[in-house]
């Protein structure tokens, strides 16, 4: 184990601007969705703006929200990109790890999509659009969270894949930001 830490200078480049603007889109899209999502149950912003078309309003913000989605993976990846690789991150069993942890992650998330409809998936309560029952099978069955908790797998996975501590700590953030997220939609 000390050979892996002594072969690297520093575990992270705290002079990437990259990092900085990946831990802030981390943050930014979870304060966002809550944000609309509230202010919509209160104030119906959205259904408004769409001529009290609550479905249509919904749609709005999942596909905005799953924009924001793919724009803060892009970040990631560049952030990760520019950042040092670990040797402990570059072992022969590391990418095997990284892949289970993608696929698994991945299957948490679609599993939970397909479960909840677009709609189920991207706030629809707020929205007042509500399901006739709650979602107990696979993967609710698993974890209440499969969304936040397969995203962070992915994330994990993809640090580990690219061999970055850096991506392991922006992994750290995605988790903490998510636990937040949680306190509020509970």
């Amino acid at each position: 184990m000390s050979q892996y830490l002594s072969s690297s200078p520093s575990l992270i480049d705290l002079n990437q601007r990259s990092l900085y603007i990946s831990a802030l889109a981390i943050a930014f899209n979870p304060t966002f969705w809550n944000t609309v999502a509230r202010r919509e149950y209160h104030h119906k912003t959205l259904t408004r703006l769409f001529n009290g078309n609550s479905q249509r309003a919904c749609y709005a913000l999942a596909l905005t929200i799953f924009s924001l989605g793919l724009f803060r993976d892009a970040l990631y990846e560049r952030a990760l990109r520019s950042q040092p690789t670990h040797p402990f991150l570059q072992q022969p069993s590391i990418p095997y790890i990284a892949y289970a942890l993608i696929l698994t992650g991945n299957i948490l998330v679609l599993s939970s999509t397909w479960a909840l409809g677009i709609t189920g998936t991207y706030l629809g309560d707020y929205f007042g659009i509500l399901m006739d029952a709650p979602v107990t099978g696979f993967p609710f069955n698993v974890t209440g969270a499969p969304m936040y908790y397969g995203s962070t797998m992915s994330f994990l996975g993809t640090a580990l894949l690219y061999a970055r501590p850096a991506g392991v700590l922006l992994t750290g953030e995605v988790l903490l930001v998510y636990w937040v997220a949680l306190g509020f939609e509970e």
